[in-house]
């Protein structure tokens, strides 16, 4: 079993400039295949665990509405198998406590943080790389020889959340998404705080690979 990746080559430009002649540089994005749907998920775990489908539907509804009801009232809900999930929050930092509201919050957030099991298994999981050229020609395969490293979750000090602070706009936060870098850049299908320059397909680039 591998994760597939596409490796496209993409003409990146850091300006708004009409002029700008902008580079081709080779961007990777995660080949994803079709999401299994929950019918396909609650058959499957049925074949597994050896109990109808019928009680395991219920068991899921039942695990789904334990999960929303206590990860909306702050609690650290644990996924059997998987993980924790909890709630964090993107918000503007201010000097003054009378200025502390609700409007300084940006971004509500769900939090998932594997077990690790499941990072040493995504760790263990090869990576297959098919690269394609401007005009969309397959040019390459490459087997993964990273090492493997998967990537925590960033919260505050306290565990509840994300904190971005920034005047106007948000800077100095952390940023989150597929991300991959390499060469004279990075690219990533998240979000990013600070001042980041863009290029097409919606990815931030960095042309000095930070």
């Amino acid at each position: 079993m591998a994760l597939k990746v596409k490796a496209k080559e993409k003409k990146l430009k850091f300006s708004k400039n009409e002029n700008d002649p902008g580079i081709w540089r080779y961007v990777m994005v995660p080949d994803l295949y079709s999401t299994l749907g929950q019918d396909k998920v609650i058959k499957e775990a049925a074949i597994r665990s050896g109990v109808s489908e019928g009680v395991m539907q219920a068991c899921w509804k039942g695990a789904g509405e334990v999960i929303k009801a206590w990860a909306t009232e702050g609690h650290s809900v644990a996924l059997p198998g998987l993980g924790n999930m909890r709630f964090g929050l993107s918000a503007k930092a201010v000097e003054d406590v009378n200025d502390v509201k609700t409007s300084l919050i940006t971004t509500r957030r769900i939090i998932f943080t594997p077990t690790s099991a499941l990072k040493e298994e995504l760790a263990n999981t090869a990576i297959q790389i098919t690269c394609y050229d401007r005009n969309g020609e397959m040019v390459k395969r490459v087997t993964s020889t990273d090492p493997g490293t998967v990537e925590d979750p960033v919260g505050d000090d306290n565990g509840t959340g994300e904190t971005q602070t920034g005047s106007d706009t948000q800077g100095n936060g952390s940023q989150t998404g597929s991300d991959t870098q390499g060469g004279n850049g990075s690219s990533g299908s998240g979000t990013g705080g600070g001042n980041d320059n863009t290029g097409g397909g919606g990815d931030d680039y960095d042309p000095n690979g930070n």
